[in-house]
């Protein structure tokens, strides 16, 4: 059991129904109003809906059509992730200068570890004036819970919303848990859910209850993660935020070349590999760099910061434009490079604005025949209309 000097405090933040407060930022008129950000047609997809809407059953990645049918009264707004990412990295850079560590583990939440600052100030007291700074600086509004661990602190969030607060003492994890319904823990998805409420499981309490050996027989490793969960524990910790951390791919080719086609080939072969990545580790980049380095071993190198995405098209498109602004056609090429940075954990794998269930369906295909046979399984036709040079 942990001791005292062992009693860690985790505060969760998360910018209520985000899409929709920016939204209400750039225009007023849309305070109060059942608000639904996402496609505009009707196979659109829903990325955020205000509360308004959610009382007529409308959540995100609904399909538009059937979102409009149950509040057909409900404003529509094409989103604009740049104000987004704008506002998140705005939000981010207000709380990056108050606290010690922080993980922001998605566009629109954050976990902090204030472990050690009670002894100087009152937790409580200093994670409330937090939110208050960021509501004064930024406008938009935010919950918050404090807690012993990351779990703890993302439910009672979740609990706290709109706009609210939650302390959950030490000690209190499992009281404030057990009535609470199985699909309000994190990882439990509709199939687990299914499958829990088959075994007569509705409560997060009843969970707590089972052996754990029996979940573990029923669900396999993931069991014994259901068993920790259900009674309050989490030993994780709060990641760093950093914005150094990256994925990228470069190639160095056997003949230096000035074939732009080629280039140009490659370019988006690489791109497409590291966007598979980023999906693949459900994260969303900030910043695309393209590296290109000459027969002369001169080494140039441009950057862009761009909204957080993990979309094959914005991606490419960002790089095509740095690449342009690198190459010197008068110069043969060595060394071609594409690298993401600026990541946060999130899953949008494809604008929501933009894509259609059709083309929603066309990515998640593509990427199940990346994980089944590789990265090159499946490409673009550019990246194969030339003739590859053979590679270190």
């Amino acid at each position: 059991m942990l001791s005292l000097n062992d009693r860690r405090h985790i505060a969760h933040f998360d910018l209520d129904t985000f899409f929709v407060s920016v939204e209400r930022l750039k225009n007023r008129k849309y305070i109060g109003k059942p608000v639904i950000v996402g496609g505009m047609s009707d196979r659109g997809v829903v990325a955020a809906c205000s509360y308004e809407t959610r009382a007529f059953g409308v959540h995100s990645a609904m399909p538009m059509k059937l979102a409009l049918r149950l509040c057909p009264h409900a404003e529509v707004i094409r989103g604009d992730f740049d104000s987004y990412s704008h506002y998140s990295r705005l939000v981010t850079s207000v709380i990056r200068e108050e606290v010690p560590v922080l993980e922001k583990a998605s566009i629109d939440e954050f976990y902090m570890d204030l472990t050690g600052m009670d002894r100087f100030f009152g937790c409580s007291s200093f994670i409330a004036g937090l939110k208050s700074k960021i509501l004064k600086e930024t406008g938009l509004p935010i919950s918050y819970a404090l807690a012993s661990n990351k779990l703890i602190s993302k439910v009672a969030t979740n609990e706290a919303k709109p706009n609210g607060q939650i302390e959950i003492d030490f000690g209190n994890e499992k009281p404030f848990l057990a009535p609470l319904a199985i699909n309000k823990m994190p990882g439990i998805g509709d199939k687990t859910s299914a499958l829990l409420r088959q075994m007569g499981v509705e409560t997060i309490k009843t969970l707590s209850e089972i052996p754990p050996a029996m979940l573990q027989s029923r669900f396999g490793k993931s069991g014994l993660d259901l068993y920790r969960k259900a009674n309050g524990i989490d030993l994780s910790p709060v990641i760093p935020y950093s914005e150094q951390k990256s994925i990228g791919k470069e190639e160095t080719f056997e003949n230096d070349t000035i074939d732009v086609g080629f280039l140009y080939s490659e370019l988006v072969r690489m791109t497409e590999n590291v966007a598979f990545q980023l999906r693949q580790q459900k994260k969303l980049s900030g910043c695309v760099t393209v590296k290109l380095r000459y027969s002369n071993f001169d080494t140039v190198t441009r950057q862009a910061v761009i909204s957080y995405t993990a979309s094959d098209e914005m991606i490419l498109q960002t790089a095509k434009e740095l690449f342009k602004k690198v190459y010197d056609k008068r110069l043969l090429v060595r060394l071609l490079g594409v690298r993401l940075s600026h990541l946060i954990h999130g899953q949008q794998q494809i604008n929501l604005f933009n894509d259609t269930h059709q083309s929603i369906r066309l990515y998640q295909a593509l990427d199940h025949i990346r994980n089944r046979y590789g990265e090159d399984a499946v490409c673009r036709a550019i990246s194969k209309n030339f003739v590859k040079h053979h590679v270190h």
